[in-house]
């Protein structure tokens, strides 16, 4: 696990990336010419507790996502600024855990930033913000941290497809902090 000092620098730094400002869509690889953009995403569940989830210990675990955004820039660099509201969806027991228990709501304010785009294609790092709608003894906080890669591919200036890494945590801000990782596929409509 990574060490309190290091989890709080990481956190404030990617509470930073909320702080961005208002873009002109033309050069954003997320959005081409669009000044708004919807997206839905769907991730499957893992048990592990790293940033950056290892593709190990798949569980009955899933993540159903919607998404606006607006383009902006961070220091300079394309990005978005987006509100999304996800359901979190536990179906069974595996490695000691009951998923069911986990079957909560979350809203979240979050930032993507494009790091290295082509015409058709971006990679990105994302963090936000938000709450969950209960606690419990995974998380042991309602006050939730993401941290967020992603891969997308533009199949017009309307549509896209995005793979993404995705991991949730409180940030140590509670006693227990064995977060929540998935990966997960999603399309975005530009409009």
């Amino acid at each position: 696990m990574i060490p309190l000092i290091v989890m709080k620098k990481i956190t404030v730094f990617l509470a930073s990336l909320l702080f961005v400002s208002v873009a002109n869509a033309a050069a954003n690889p997320f959005m081409g010419d669009a000044q708004n953009q919807v997206a839905f995403f769907l991730g499957q569940g893992f048990d592990n507790g790293y940033i950056v989830p290892l593709p190990y210990h798949i569980v009955p675990f899933y993540i159903v996502q919607g998404q606006y955004s607006q383009p902006a820039t961070f220091f300079r660099l394309p990005a978005r600024q987006s509100l999304n509201i996800a359901e979190t969806i536990g179906l069974g027991k595996k490695y000691g855990w009951d998923w069911r228990k986990f079957t909560i709501p979350i809203v979240l304010a979050s930032g993507d930033v494009a790091l290295l785009y082509g015409d058709n294609w971006y990679t990105g790092l994302g963090a936000g913000v938000g709450l969950q709608a209960q606690q419990n003894e995974r998380l042991g906080a309602k006050l939730l941290f993401q941290f967020k890669l992603l891969y997308g591919y533009r199949i017009n200036e309307k549509w896209a497809i995005e793979l993404y890494a995705q991991h949730f945590s409180n940030a140590n801000t509670a006693k227990e902090n064995h977060s929540y990782a998935f990966y997960g596929i999603g399309v975005t409509r530009n409009f």
